[in-house]
Order: C-alpha cells, then structure tokens, then sequence
C-alpha cells in the first residue's frame, strides 16, 4: 500500500514537472513568434460580461512595434453595433465615438487600458515575466481543437485583473485572451484573419479631433 502511495506521488510530482516545462515551451514559442513582428492586423470580436449586462463588438485592430521605451501604436476600429475609434500613436491615445461632441485623450505612457496585454505582445517582452504564476487552464476548453489555453496574473494590473487566460494557437498565434476582473466582470477578446508583418500607413495610428469637438483629458475606458 506504501508503494503504491510513493508511486502515485511520483507520478504526480513527474506530471507537475511536465505541465511546468510544457508551458514554458509554449510560452516561449509564443514570446518569439511575437517578437519578431512588427506589425499586426486581425478582426476582433470583443464580448464584455458584467453588471448584468453583456455587449458585443466586432472590428478591425492594427498594432506596429514601439521602440524600447516607447509604447506600441494601436489602432481599435469598432463597426458594430456602433462605431467608435480607439488610437494610440506611441505618445498620446484617443477614444472616440463619431457624432460626439467630445473626444478623450491621455498620454500613451499613463495608458492603463483593459487593451493593453495585447499590445505588449508585440514588444521586446516575455510571458512568463508579464503574466504571474503562468499555468495550464486544463479547466478551460480550447474555442479551436488543437489549441491550448494559459492563465496568470499580470504583473502590472494584479489590483484590477484577477487572471487572464490566453488561447494559443499550434502556431503560437493568440487566438483568444479572456481577462477576468477583480469585480467579477470579463472582457474577451477573439482574434481572426492574423496578418502579420504587413505595411500599416503611419496615417493609421494619427488622429486629429473633428471640428466643434472638445478634447477632454482623461482615463480611457470605453
């Protein structure tokens, strides 16, 4: 009976090493892959679960490399149900919603937006640094067969986001990023129609408030 108890945790303790080594394969196949992009187009599908609500988005993002010290350029283009614009041109960010007679700004670097743990994908930055207590989600089923999905804790929002799962693709593509926030709302992101390395005109990431709008600065959180 003793053996037999040695061996299950053997087994165990053999399969938690196995687990261990298997995230950082993916994790680091994920850091490369994403690191030598410099640019990034794909529809989004961005679902927000909360306050007894839910609300559906779809749209176009854009995302390009920033230098060291320099945030990354985003580009989040909502078409549906409604329009709206949210840019990032390294130095300030803009949220917008066409028709409006205000326009919110802030600068890139004091950006503390749920958007952001994509955006570091396509830094010099590493998973396991940015994401605490890396693991398997073996408790969350794949949208795609194949995939596999991650969880952990961001470093920089642990005081807001209680984990975030991210769903990775064979090819190390993220096809899915979930973040679960400390008061109990969720924000998905689905990923489709990866384009990468792809010629993004520096018009894309620019953005100049239309005539009669006043520019509010502000906490962007739309």
């Amino acid at each position: 009976m003793r053996k037999i108890a040695i061996s299950a945790l053997l087994a165990l303790a053999m399969s938690s090493v196995a687990a261990a080594e298997n995230v950082h394969v993916i994790a680091q196949g994920v850091d490369e892959h994403y690191n030598h992009l410099s640019t990034l187009q794909a529809e989004f599908t961005e679902t927000y679960t909360g306050s007894g609500m839910e609300r559906t988005e779809t749209g176009t993002l854009w995302l390009a490399k920033g230098g060291v010290k320099k945030p990354g350029k985003m580009r989040w283009e909502y078409r549906s149900p409604r329009e709206k614009l949210f840019v990032s041109d390294g130095r300030d960010a803009w949220f917008y919603v066409p028709g409006d007679r205000e326009v919110r700004k802030t600068e890139a670097r004091k950006l503390d937006d749920i958007r952001s743990p994509l955006s570091l994908l396509l830094g010099k930055t590493k998973l396991e640094k940015e994401l605490r207590g890396l693991s398997l989600a073996t408790d969350v089923a794949p949208l795609t067969a194949g995939d596999v999905v991650l969880r952990g804790v961001p470093q920089a929002m642990a005081d807001r986001v209680s984990e975030i799962l991210l769903e990775v693709t064979p090819e190390h593509q993220i096809a899915r990023i979930v973040i679960d926030q400390v008061d109990g709302s969720a924000t998905e992101y689905r990923f489709s129609d990866q384009k990468e390395n792809v010629e993004i005109a520096a018009s894309r990431f620019e953005f100049s408030p239309p005539p009669g709008t006043e520019t509010v600065e502000s906490e962007l959180e739309p």
